[in-house]
């Protein structure tokens, strides 16, 4: 790829992430539009992972078959020649222009968050060296770390195209986009004033660190569903295909370095493999929806977790109506997308609860009244 397709690519992620660096320009002073840019990156980074969803789902992560432009070219206009041929010779292949189009606008989105990460970075250490390291709202590390994070989830997102899909890439690709979700949530969170949280919420800081443990294994089962295509290898519920426990090949279905649709050895992956994928993600949703409600019920006792704990119940419910649709309704595109957009909610949700049980303002005992106003004891 020629220096002039990179720059034209540059430019155009440039010009994506202009719209929300504009939106950011109009807050007033500098701490506002710092922590306006921090949750606007975090919004595109949720729209990022949303849309990474729709290319995955809609079969269009090969839609160009090279990295990072398409066919060598910053567009698929000007890959047309290419385009064209592949899509006489397979119409319903890996390569259409709807395909070329969709993975492309899902790189331009990606490399728009790339330049947010980068003004977020420099804003911070502008700020952190001009006030002489005593604006603590600017430490830069964490923006520095998100940036050395985006660029390693940019190198997943190429080898996600040369090693054609191969599901245990594709899964980590996705793991880590909802990582840097989780990143810039908890550098969101520490831009905020919280409501005082008291010690019982304190004391949550264990259970609420099992509960982001086991959503972030949820999601990877789940990612491992949707990166083998095995949303529906089980056709009912609660039964998979008539039977409490189906047959199911645990061995082939969780074997780790292999090629979509394939075994270690090269054979077709065979349909228990697809049964035993689903039905382990299926039934360890159970043990997270069950851990993250006795968890939520346990933060509204507490006035500064009742938001966040009310959320990630709305959410949770969200979640649960959206996999169940996806298996009644046979895998609709669009509950699809809005199932994998739930859980990144709950991450973000999860996030905000795990730093509040440690970071909010502790809870004020009561003061003690002054002498003047105490009762006089006969």
């Amino acid at each position: 790829m020629n220096a002039t397709t990179l720059i034209q690519l540059g430019l155009t992620g440039l010009v994506v992430a202009l719209i929300p660096l504009a939106l950011v320009s109009r807050a007033q002073g500098v701490a506002n539009k710092y922590r306006k840019l921090v949750w606007v990156t975090l919004f595109f980074t949720f729209d990022l992972i949303m849309f990474g969803a729709f290319t995955r789902l809609t079969d269009s992560g090969l839609g160009c078959p090279d990295w990072p432009g398409c066919y060598s070219h910053a567009n698929p206009l000007l890959a047309h020649e290419h385009i064209n041929a592949a899509q006489e010779a397979m119409p319903f292949g890996p390569v259409t222009w709807a395909k070329a189009w969709i993975e492309m606008i899902h790189r331009y989105f990606a490399m728009a968050v790339g330049f947010l990460i980068i003004v977020l970075m420099v804003t911070a250490w502008r700020r952190w060296i001009r006030s002489g390291r005593t604006e603590l709202q600017f430490r830069p590390w964490f923006p520095t770390a998100l940036l050395g994070f985006v660029c390693l989830q940019g190198a997943f997102g190429a080898w996600t195209v040369t090693m054609k899909l191969q599901p245990v890439i594709v899964t980590i690709h996705l793991l880590l986009g909802l990582t840097l979700l989780a990143m810039l949530a908890w550098l969101g969170a520490r831009q905020e004033t919280h409501v005082p949280v008291s010690a019982a919420g304190r004391a949550l800081i264990v259970p609420a660190t099992i509960g982001a443990a086991l959503l972030a294994l949820q999601i990877a089962l789940g990612g491992w569903v949707s990166t083998n295509y095995a949303a529906l290898a089980c056709s009912d519920f609660p039964l998979c295909n008539g039977q409490l426990v189906p047959q199911m090949d645990i061995e082939h279905g969780f074997t780790l370095w292999r090629h979509l649709g394939m075994t270690s050895a090269g054979d077709y992956l065979p349909v228990e493999a697809l049964t035993a994928i689903h039905w382990v993600h299926r039934s360890f949703a159970f043990v997270v929806i069950l851990y993250v409600v006795w968890l939520a019920h346990r933060a509204l006792r507490d006035e500064g977790l009742r938001k966040t704990a009310r959320w990630m119940l709305i959410v949770l419910g969200l979640q649960l109506c959206t996999g169940l649709a996806t298996i009644y309704l046979n895998w609709p595109l669009a509950i699809a997308v809005v199932h994998n957009g739930g859980a990144a909610l709950l991450v973000i949700l999860m996030v905000m609860l795990n730093y509040k049980v440690r970071y909010a303002p502790s809870g004020l005992a009561v003061a003690a009244p002054p002498a003047s106003a105490r009762p006089v004891t006969p």
